[in-house]
């Protein structure tokens, strides 16, 4: 085995074990560290959460003198500024490290690029780039934040066949099988908010919470999990405050454009969140808002005026919709209610990134087009 076969073994490992993150790490990125010394790992670890030890703190600690002279492989370059720890640059240099293999630069603008090169004028070995684009992937959400101070959206939908989401009287339940709304609450757990809109939550009966922990959930941060943020968007505040959905455990953020004339509730902010020109809420200045709130991940589960709208914004990163064999016909309501016809010539297109079978429901994993027709 050469030694690029080397580094990407080890750094295989890091990413595994940065994965166990995406529950926890928010607002931080999932990183996963592996100290080698004479092919053997010495000590191996992943960050579980804000104000924790950083990975490669961790695997220096539990490594003690076995760090002399090893090498660490980290899937994010080691920070360089002083947050809620200590810069782990200036500990592996403590530690006596003797090379660092690093999977991408951090994107934050704290760090970026100053972590690896304060380990070159220390006379650290650096090299960067080991799966990049895995750990890339894993971190997209952290990326989109760091770069576009926006967090990255998904959209959830289950619909019929015949592309629908509730019959003609607004029943929707249940459109998707059981193995759909298990992973439903695997893709809430994931993302660091849930947002949807007072007339999905009031038709539905919606919490918007996870009442089920994914079952790869890491044993040892159980304790740690905190519910999604619950965003709802409510123009006129049209929710009853008895409503089940502030009942279920979680912090509570309301976007309204209505007078601010309610008492302050514990977990509960409401924020006033100006129109854009087509008199519907400026999704972009959401955005901007939740990633100044440290929001790296939004997960949407709206109707089908909503998904229209958000479709044709192009604000969307990721769709993610599951197919039932059913047919609801004409009368139905339609997962994405677009107001107007359109000409096949002018038609809003997706890009299919996956196509799988979630129990007898067929899954969909679709992304934006580049730039046709204003997909971007």
């Amino acid at each position: 085995m050469d030694n690029i076969e080397k580094d990407q073994l080890w750094m295989r490992e890091a990413l595994r074990l940065a994965s166990h993150g995406r529950y926890t790490a928010r607002p931080n990125p999932c990183v996963g560290a592996v100290l080698v010394k004479n092919d053997q790992i010495v000590a191996r670890a992943w960050h579980q959460g804000r104000g924790e030890a950083h990975a490669e703190v961790q695997a220096l600690e539990a490594a003690g003198e076995n760090s002399r002279d090893a090498t660490c492989y980290i899937t994010l370059e080691p920070c360089a500024h002083h947050g809620y720890t200590p810069p782990c640059c200036e500990a592996l240099v403590e530690a006596g490290v003797r090379r660092v293999v690093v999977s991408m630069r951090d994107p934050n603008p704290k760090v970026d690029g100053q972590g690896l090169a304060y380990l070159q004028e220390k006379g650290i070995e650096v090299s960067v780039g080991v799966l990049e684009e895995e750990a890339r992937e894993l971190n997209k959400a952290f990326i989109k934040r760091m770069t576009v101070h926006q967090p990255w959206l998904s959209f959830k939908l289950a619909m019929t066949l015949d592309g629908k989401i509730s019959d003609y009287a607004g029943n929707s339940q249940w459109i998707s099988d059981e193995s759909a709304r298990k992973e439903v609450q695997i893709l809430r757990a994931s993302h660091a908010a849930v947002i949807s809109t007072a007339t999905t939550v009031i038709a539905d009966n919606s919490r918007l919470n996870v009442r089920e922990l994914p079952p790869d959930f890491p044993e040892a941060c159980k304790d740690k999990f905190k519910q999604p943020l619950r965003v709802l968007l409510d123009r006129k505040l049209d929710i009853d405050f008895q409503h089940p959905f502030f009942e279920a455990e979680g912090d509570i953020l309301i976007y309204t454009q209505a007078p601010m004339e309610m008492q302050k509730r514990k977990h509960m902010q409401i924020v006033p969140m100006p129109m854009d020109e087509n008199r519907y809420f400026s999704i972009s200045a959401i955005l901007e808002d939740l990633s100044q709130r440290e929001i790296n991940s939004v997960l949407v589960e709206a109707g089908g005026r909503f998904a229209a709208e958000m479709l044709q914004s192009a604000l969307v990163d990721e769709w993610i919709i599951y197919m039932s064999s059913k047919v609801l016909g004409e009368k139905a309501k339609s997962a994405f209610a677009i107001d107007k016809a359109l000409e096949l010539s002018a038609s809003l297109a997706l890009k299919f990134q996956s196509v799988s079978m979630c129990g007898p429901d067929i899954k969909i994993i679709a992304s934006k087009i580049g730039d046709n027709h204003g997909l971007c």
